[in-house]
């Protein structure tokens, strides 16, 4: 295992912080503005399958408890046992390639960051969640969006909103009825009034959030009561860009982080987590796609 038996949320100690980041620097690339060189499959660089609950536990020993560790995905979240307060420290979020974004995503990428199987599962996830389409005073948020949403083919909306880092791709995006620049790991206050979208997805680009607790508190603002926030991600990523917490986890942890950034925005039900990977002739699957969701309660506490 590369991490300390230690703590390493919050109060971190050297020798954990320097492991976390060499999880990211295993998987730099030459040339991270490289489509093809920069984007390829994460390695899972944990020996253990659900590692963060026991990190935050201080480390002790998962030997005679593993288990009641969960085994699936839509186990994580049944009983998450979030720590009190937020558990992460700054170091949990820095990255290898601490650049600026705007450089990063400057050129515009026409490339889809999931495959054809993963692509059709999460498309076909938005169908079934989505405010059947054409319904009136219907209004959706891509956060992140690029030059395609994978939305369903044809799917209506009154408004279909896109915030993400550049301007050519989302120009090429026919979904979209309006869009904004924004990096939002440097301005996390998206643009838009108060209860105005009925869902917001984002998709595979929670890995990439240095501020994702002040992020997920805006996705709460600008939620409708009642409305959907959706989060996918797979084990695809720009590795370089991709936070210490994501690159030094497994997917099960994943989910579990992605489920606690609902946890402590405040304001949501509590989330739910699936697995929606494809799978096709036989028995290949496509790349692991997983979804956290959770609704904005109708009434604020």
């Amino acid at each position: 295992m590369i991490l300390s038996t230690r703590r390493v949320f919050g109060s971190t100690p050297p020798t954990a912080r320097r492991r976390l980041l060499r999880a990211t620097q295993r998987a730099h690339v030459s040339h991270p503005g490289d489509q093809v060189a920069a984007f390829h499959r994460r390695k899972i660089v944990t020996a253990a399958p659900f590692i963060v609950p026991m990190l935050l536990a201080g480390g002790r020993s998962m030997a005679s408890t593993v288990s009641s560790y969960p085994e699936k995905a839509e186990d994580v979240l049944v009983n998450p046992k979030f720590p009190e307060a937020w558990p992460y420290g700054p170091e949990a979020f820095q990255r290898y390639d601490e650049s600026p974004d705007s450089q990063f995503y400057g050129e515009p990428r026409f490339v889809t960051h999931i495959d054809d199987m993963a692509i059709k599962a999460l498309t076909e996830f938005y169908e079934t969640s989505f405010p059947k389409s054409g319904t009136p005073g219907t209004a959706l948020l891509d956060m992140c969006s690029s030059w395609i949403s994978h939305y369903p083919k044809g799917y209506k909306a009154d408004r279909i909103s896109g915030a993400g880092m550049n301007e050519e791709e989302l120009k090429r995006n026919s979904a979209l009825t309006d869009y904004v620049v924004q990096d939002l790991n440097e301005n996390p206050l998206l643009p838009y009034e108060d209860n105005t979208f009925d869902v917001v997805t984002n998709a595979v680009s929670i890995d990439y959030m240095n501020k994702p607790l002040e992020v997920m508190k805006e996705v709460h603002r600008v939620l409708k009561p009642g409305g959907l926030a959706i989060m996918s991600f797979s084990n695809r990523c720009f590795p370089t860009k991709a936070v210490a917490v994501w690159t030094s986890t497994g997917d099960l942890d994943h989910i579990w982080i992605v489920g606690s950034y609902f946890h402590y925005a405040g304001g949501f039900e509590p989330p739910m987590a699936k697995e929606i990977t494809k799978k096709g002739l036989l028995g290949r699957t496509g790349d692991p796609m997983y979804v956290v969701c959770s609704r904005k309660q109708n009434v604020d506490l």
